[in-house]
Formats: C-alpha cells, sequence, structure tokens
C-alpha cells in the first residue's frame, strides 16, 4: 500500500514531541486508538497513521524571543497511508495539514510519495530539456523579460514592447501577472499580435522568442480558454496557480490538446510560506509540488532583489526544481524581483546555467531603452561564461557598461 511521508516542523513548550507526533498522526487518519477494541483495531489498522521518526533539534532564539519563553524544536515524520485519500493535490494536503494548519506553531515542511503515488504526478510537460529545444539554447542561463506599465495602454503599446525585447535578445517574455483579460488588450488579441511580431523578429534576427500570455477567468473556463490560446498560436502560458491550486495546474498541465510549456508565478504563496512558524516550507510549496504538478518554469524571489528571499530559502526551491528523478523533469528556476545586469555573476555562481535570469525593470529602464538592455543582460551573460573580467568586458559593450554605470555591479 502506497503512503505519503509528511514532515512537520513543531515547537512544544514541554519538549513532549514523541505525544504531539501520536496525536497528529490519530486526529489526520482514525481519530482515537488506545480505548479501541481489538477487532476495530485490526480493520482500521491499514488507515491509521504512523510516526517514523522525531528529530530534536536545537532552540531556536529568534522564535524564543517571540514567545518571551523557551520553547522545544522538533522535526516529525509522519506516514499516511494511501487508502485514507483519492491520489490528488487536494485530498493529500487536506489529508496531511487541512485542520493542522490550524493549530499555529507547526510547518509542513516536506512530503515525500511513495513510488506507486509518485506515478500519477506527470510533471512538466517540456522541463528544462524540452525548452531549451524549443529554443535552440543549450549552454547559457535563459534571459525572461517582463511588460511593464502596460495596463490602461493599447495593442500597439504592447506590440512595441514585445519586439524591443525581442530584439534585445530575450528568450522569453511574459505578461504582468497583474494583466488579464480585457477590452483593450484582450487574451486573443494579444496572442494574435505578439504572434505576429515575434515571427517578424526571428525572420529578421534568427533568434526565436517566446511570448507567454496569462491565462486568467473563471477556473471552469481555464481549461478551453488554454486551448483557444493553443489554437491561436500561444507559445507559453503564465499562470497564477495559487490562486486557483495546483489541481488546476495539473489539468493545464496534463491535458495534451495543451501542448505548450506553462510558468508558474508565485503571487499569493506568500500567505502561505512566508512564517517561520507556520504555514509551508517554500521549498515544498514553490519547488517540488509545482514542478510535480506540471510547472514547467517557476518563478520565485531572488536572495538579492526588491522582494528578496534568504539565499538558502532560494536555493531550496531550485534544487526541489533540479533535482534528478527518473520518473518526472526538471523545471527550470526563475529567480526573480530586482534583477539588473549586475546581478548576473551571483545568479550564475548560485543557479547555474539550467536557470532563467528574469528581468523587468532590468530591461526596460536601460537609458538607452528596453533594446539595449535586453543586449546588456546577454553581453554579461556571454562575459561570465567567457570567464572574462568585467572591466575589461565593458570596455567592448556599450549596453553593458551603461547598465553597470546605473545599477552598479562591476
Amino acid at each position: 500500500m502506497g503512503q505519503v511521508i509528511a514532515t512537520y516542523q513543531v515547537y512544544d513548550k514541554d519538549g513532549n514531541f514523541a505525544k504531539k507526533a501520536e496525536g497528529i498522526a490519530l486526529g489526520l487518519t482514525v481519530g482515537t486508538w488506545t480505548n479501541l477494541p481489538d477487532l476495530e483495531k485490526e480493520q482500521l489498522q491499514k488507515h491509521k497513521g504512523q510516526v517514523l521518526n522525531i528529530q530534536e533539534l536545537s532552540e531556536d532564539d529568534e522564535i524564543n524571543r517571540y514567545f518571551g519563553e523557551s520553547r522545544k524544536k522538533a522535526l516529525i515524520q509522519v506516514a499516511y497511508p494511501s487508502a485514507n485519500f483519492t491520489i490528488d493535490f487536494p485530498a493529500i494536503l487536506t489529508t496531511v495539514f487541512g485542520k493542522l494548519s490550524l493549530d499555529g506553531e507547526i510547518k509542513l515542511i516536506d512530503l515525500d510519495f511513495s513510488s506507486d503515488l509518485l506515478e500519477h504526478f506527470s510533471g512538466p510537460k517540456f522541463g528544462i530539456d524540452g525548452i531549451r529545444e524549443v529554443l535552440g539554447v543549450y549552454d547559457r542561463p535563459l534571459l525572461m523579460s517582463i511588460f511593464k506599465s502596460i495596463i490602461g495602454r493599447d495593442l500597439s503599446c504592447f506590440g512595441e514592447q514585445l519586439r524591443a525585447q525581442a530584439l534585445g535578445g530575450v528568450d522569453l517574455v511574459k505578461d504582468d501577472e497583474i494583466l488579464f483579460d480585457n477590452p483593450i488588450t484582450p487574451f486573443d488579441s494579444r496572442i494574435i499580435v505578439a504572434k505576429e511580431v515575434l515571427q517578424k523578429v526571428e525572420a529578421e534576427t534568427g533568434k526565436k522568442t517566446l511570448y507567454a500570455v496569462n491565462l486568467s477567468g473563471s477556473t471552469f473556463e481555464l481549461i478551453e480558454k488554454a486551448k483557444r490560446a493553443v489554437e491561436l498560436g500561444a507559445d507559453a502560458l503564465l499562470f497564477n496557480v495559487f490562486a486557483y491550486s495546483l489541481d488546476v495546474l495539473q489539468a493545464l498541465a496534463e491535458d495534451p490538446e495543451i501542448p505548450i510549456p506553462i510558468l508558474a508565478h508565485p503571487a499569493v504563496s506568500g500567505a502561505l510560506t512566508s512564517s517561520a512558524l507556520y504555514g509551508v516550507h517554500h521549498a515544498l510549496l514553490l519547488g517540488k509540488c509545482l514542478r510535480y504538478a506540471g510547472a514547467d518554469l517557476v518563478l520565485f524571489p531572488s536572495p538579492y532583489g526588491s522582494v528578496a528571499l534568504k539565499k538558502e530559502t532560494a536555493l531550496g526551491i531550485a534544487n526541489e526544481l533540479t533535482r534528478p528523478n527518473p520518473h518526472i523533469k526538471q523545471s527550470f528556476p526563475v529567480p526573480s524581483a530586482g534583477i539588473h545586469p549586475g546581478l548576473v555573476p551571483l545568479l550564475i555562481q548560485d543557479f547555474g546555467i539550467d536557470s532563467v535570469i528574469n528581468a523587468g525593470g532590468g530591461v526596460h529602464g536601460h537609458p538607452s531603452g528596453a533594446v539595449a538592455g535586453g543586449k546588456a543582460f546577454r553581453q554579461i551573460i556571454d562575459g561570465v561564461l567567457r570567464e572574462v573580467p568585467i572591466d575589461h568586458w565593458v570596455q567592448e559593450h556599450e549596453e553593458l557598461s551603461l547598465a553597470l554605470s546605473l545599477w552598479g555591479g562591476r
């Protein structure tokens, strides 16, 4: 019988973690055990949660200051039998963390699926290798950019911004996550205009750029809307997965009539991940869960920008997205927010070439415009990979020199 093993981070004043663990294991499965007749125990045994491990950790001074008293800390592992749930994210998350998430002072750190359960999650359609094949780019990080200040502006402005970004050498351009279907730049029209613009740029430069349109609207309309996007020639979908659910992402990713990559945006996830005391661990929610649900690319805050995560947290997400797994393809990590060319050496050092460098203001805010902004990023990427000293490299690349003068990073 299959199982899901949940790892929790818990705190307890008295450090009675064995009692706490058993309470979780029973409370989320059969409810009680000690006073049951032997026959009922035999009948319910296959449904009972099992405590697998308790690991006491060092106390956290910051947490103790928050509580105003000493709190013991531990990791608890509990196994939940698959006889208790259907094999989908809603059922699994409700089982392992549903009502427990309301208790406070407990954080879901990880989920491990037995191999028979893992077969029910197909993961990304494309993944890192598939997207590289589509773009024909194999030896460097990809470069992504974002539309800026596009709300309230018409399709001609949309097309001009897209053209400039593509001419700058950007590999992917995504909608702003807050650009929804609207009368000025409708969903269908954005796809049609983008296809025309990008085909012209590719004919001029020989360079392919993908456009990710924001898939939004009523949950029950999304599948058909995504299929319509494919029919219109969409390259990729941007999806605010946590405004919907992991299950919706999985349905989109597994549908054979939606054969395009999906970019998962982390909007709303901060409400679930930000606390050290409760919620869901970043690496689990933005890493493992999004990968298993089928995201080809996953955006998350970088350690350096304007909405920074701790470095170990961001690297933990990237590790879950790229960890070798014979059954599930790797997803592209996309560390984001406040990225400019001066940060590229750090990004490549920490996240490697199997990552996506994602910039908004770092492209559009270039003193010479978005075309130059894209070129500056491509120049610094090339320089880092060639291991050329940046001070020497900027002498030969005006766009990069101007960018570093504005944002720093030499």
